[in-house]
This record gives C-alpha cells, structure tokens and sequence, in this order.
C-alpha cells in the first residue's frame, strides 16, 4: 500500500484511495494487519512520494513546460502566473490538493516545477498527507459497515462541492487572470532586478 501512496503522490494516476479504504476494511473485518500501521504506511507513502513528486518537478518540470507547455495552453505568461500563485498560495494548494483526485496526482510536481520552497512545501505536505491518508484510514476504519450508507450521499455531496470550488476557482483565474498575471510579471521583473 505504501507504494501505491507512494506512486499518486509522485505523480502517476493510481487508486491510492481505493487501496486505503480496501485495507482499512481488511483491518476491521480480519484484524490480520493493525490499523494504526495501515495508517502510517498511508501517511508515509503520501509524504515521501510527494517529496519525490517535487525533487521530480524542481528538477525536470519547468524546463519540460517551458519547451511543451504551450501544447496544453500553458503560455510562458502562465507559467510565470503559477508561479506567483504557488509563491503566495501555495501552502492551501498543497495542503487542499491532497483531497482532490486530479490535483493530487499532480500538485507536488507543480509546486516543484514552479520553485515553491522546500520547507514550506515539506510542512504543508506533511499535514496535508497525515490529514488525507490518516483521515481516510481511521475514517473508514471507524465507520465501519456504516461507510457504504455514508459514502453514498457524502461521496455525492462532496463531488458537487468539489466540482463547484473547481469551476469557481477556474472561473475566478479566468476572470482575473489578466490582473494576476500583470502582478506576476511584475513581481518577477522585481525578483529578477538586482537590488
């Protein structure tokens, strides 16, 4: 399971998830494996494999969207845009993107390829990989049986939730996405200008 954990957070779309819950239930139902050991392997695949995603994405990410980004829509100008959004929001996009599927995946290559630092990015890993993996462990452990009655409904409120935060959130960079932009490069001439 670690491994799994370990290769989402890294960057390649494996049901981390899924392999959560399933062993959280074997636990409960065998009692082979103890819980709170499925929950640290959880946490520590989340953690080390998002450690990875960002050594991966610092080294090697923003040279392969400066050269292919375009392909996708990323423009030199959004790059510079996420950029600055990881420099002031990315402690809540790394810790928030641990419990979104697709932001998951990718958020820690992100956060490397856009020079996010390490230390920040560490500690907001580390809380939101012990939140997500050891929320979903001990969650579905202590549910129980009770976890396909909530999942239903809970599953499907949390998907609308997520999908309107995701469209909000999209709609708010592409409003604003000029104003922010023309803040990032403005920030970047400043960073770049020697003092």
């Amino acid at each position: 399971m670690t491994l799994l954990v370990l290769m989402e957070s890294m960057g390649l779309p494996v049901p981390a998830e899924t392999c959560i819950i399933t062993a959280s239930l074997y636990c409960l139902k065998t009692h082979h494996l103890a819980i709170q050991g499925v929950a640290l392997a959880a946490i520590a695949g989340a953690i080390i494999g998002d450690n990875f995603g960002y050594l991966i994405g610092r080294h090697f990410g923003l040279p392969l969207l400066q050269k292919h980004g375009r392909k996708v829509g990323l423009t030199p100008e959004r790059l510079v845009l996420g950029q600055y959004l990881f420099r002031h929001h990315g402690s809540a996009i790394v810790f928030l993107g641990r419990f979104v599927s697709v932001l998951r995946v990718f958020v820690a290559l992100l956060a490397g390829a856009c020079n996010m630092h390490w230390k920040r990015f560490m500690l907001f890993n580390a809380l939101g990989g012990t939140c997500w993996a050891g929320g979903y462990t001990m969650g579905t452990y202590l549910l129980g049986r009770k976890i396909s009655e909530v999942s239903g409904p809970t599953g499907i409120a949390i998907g609308v939730l997520t999908v309107i935060g995701l469209l909000g959130s999209g709609l708010f960079l592409r409003k604003n996405e000029k104003h922010l932009t023309q803040l990032a490069l403005a920030e970047e001439k400043t960073l770049a200008s020697p003092t």
